[in-house]
């Protein structure tokens, strides 16, 4: 019997090189968290290329556990793992609060190892949720990583920073315009392994194009050394802190629930729906990978969302193309010139290949809810509700600002809330009462329920 897609093994140069699109299309969100908490600490120059570095090889070491696996840690799917987003704001307000600046980094490092290993304690615990995402709730949760991710790539194709001159310029929107361009071409006029890798084209061809223009600054690879490794500890011992391990925990929940949503979308578009077992091992991954990365001073890690993108667009559906990507990321950790080349690439043109990246997720999203029974009156409220929760961060950001720091951390993802609701909703709407079956003849996660509302119809037998 033929290996499932997923397993494929496929040349090595085939390997690297969609390997490496894979990190092209992550590299500015794992870059990012580092480069904002290591300003707010103070590091210096040198410092702060240290802990990017840091931050990228654990990185590509969780992605390994993800893809891999290890005994029963990984979900062995195309997942890429990064530095999670949704601990900056928390760990921001942790340096803010701390008086002497040299401890900040170990606190935060200390309150990332207790949640790493209290989720993964909890993984199995947590994993169970799957048996109530039905199609309605995995579609609209899928939606939302899309439209959730769709800002992040306009504020890409403005520029590198909001406080640059040329933010919002006519040439970066331009060279976003032209990037997207090319990548639709690619896609439309070329055919097998040239189209797959489109992406990676359109960023080189982006790049060069941004060129004359002087967008593209090729500094940090003349000022970055060939080799350098993430020395443990290189900021001090973990401190720990129960004020930053609870508001970290928090930022753990918000993780592992997001993780769940992105397995359960990835899952639906390799085929291989990702069930209760696979979502554990993700999870342990996961959170052991958050639990490890500040042994060599990286940052709790999550799923990225914009990789899946990714897979659903180019159908190379095979792990080890991840896992390849995963070894450049530590590569990249152990080679700062190397990860200094993924640098070179300007938001701009990130940008416009982000277009195309977190437009095929929410794309994804709109088919599985295609199969939601959307006929039925309960399944557009659950539907219509979620996303409109799902979209206030994205729509108004300040919504929630009387809200205090820790309720926000969970508020301003619209991909938790947005989840949240939709698991909350469907319960309500088809599982509770005459509204819909008993939860425990939910047996598989992406099952359509029945109309149970048409006459003659009764709830199924336990």
């Amino acid at each position: 019997m033929a290996d499932h897609p997923v397993d494929e093994k496929l040349p090595a140069p085939k390997m690297a090189t969609t390997g490496l699109q894979h990190v092209a299309a992550m590299y500015a969100g794992v870059v990012a968290p580092p480069l904002i908490v290591g300003a707010a600490v103070g590091l210096t120059p040198a410092e702060l290329t240290f802990l990017t570095g840091a931050c990228l090889f654990t990185a590509g070491l969780a992605t390994f556990l993800q893809t891999v696996g290890v005994w029963k840690i990984g979900a062995r799917l195309p997942f890429v793992n990064g530095v999670t987003f949704a601990g900056v704001a928390p760990m921001t307000a942790i340096v803010a609060s701390t008086d002497d600046k040299k401890d900040a980094l170990p606190v935060i490092f200390g309150a990332v190892i207790v949640a790493g290993l209290l989720g993964f304690l909890a993984a199995p615990f947590f994993s169970k949720a799957v048996r109530f995402f039905p199609p309605v709730v995995t579609g609209t949760v899928i939606t939302l990583i899309g439209v959730s991710l769709l800002p992040v790539a306009f504020g890409w194709a403005q520029g590198a920073s909001p406080d640059a001159d040329d933010y919002g310029s006519a040439t970066n929107l331009g060279l976003a315009a032209v990037t997207l361009l090319l990548v639709l071409l690619l896609r439309r006029f070329t055919r097998g392994f040239v189209k797959q890798i489109a992406v990676l084209l359109g960023l080189v061809a982006g790049t060069l194009i941004a060129v004359p223009f002087g967008v593209t600054d090729f500094s940090p690879v003349a000022e970055a050394d060939l080799v350098g490794f993430p020395t443990p500890f290189h900021f001090g011992a973990p401190q720990f802190q129960l004020a930053a391990i609870l508001s970290l925990c928090v930022v753990m929940v918000v993780s592992m629930t997001e993780s769940t949503a992105d397995m359960l979308a990835l899952g639906e578009i390799v085929e291989r729906p990702a069930d209760e077992r696979t979502i554990a091992a993700g999870l342990r991954a996961d959170t052991l990978g958050s639990a490890i990365a500040p042994l060599f001073n990286g940052f709790m890690c999550s799923a990225f969302a914009q990789n899946i993108g990714l897979v659903a667009m180019t159908r190379i559906r095979s792990r080890f193309v991840v896992a390849t990507g995963g070894g450049f990321l530590v590569l990249m950790g152990l080679c700062p010139v190397a990860a200094s080349l993924i640098a070179v690439v300007p938001r701009p043109v990130l940008g416009g290949a982000g277009v195309v990246l977190f437009g095929s997720v929410a794309a994804s999203g709109i088919q599985t809810l295609a199969k939601a029974g959307l006929e039925k009156d309960n399944n557009v409220l659950i539907v219509a509700v979620a996303l409109a929760v799902g979209v206030v961060p994205i729509s108004a950001p300040e919504f929630y600002h009387a809200f205090p720091e820790t309720a926000r951390i969970v508020l301003d993802s619209g991909i938790s809330t947005g989840c949240v609701v939709a698991v909350a909703l469907n319960l309500v709407f088809n599982h509770l009462g005459r509204g819909g079956r008993e939860a425990a003849d939910v047996t598989h996660p992406m099952e359509t329920g029945e109309d149970l509302t048409s006459p003659g119809k009764a709830p199924a037998a336990p």
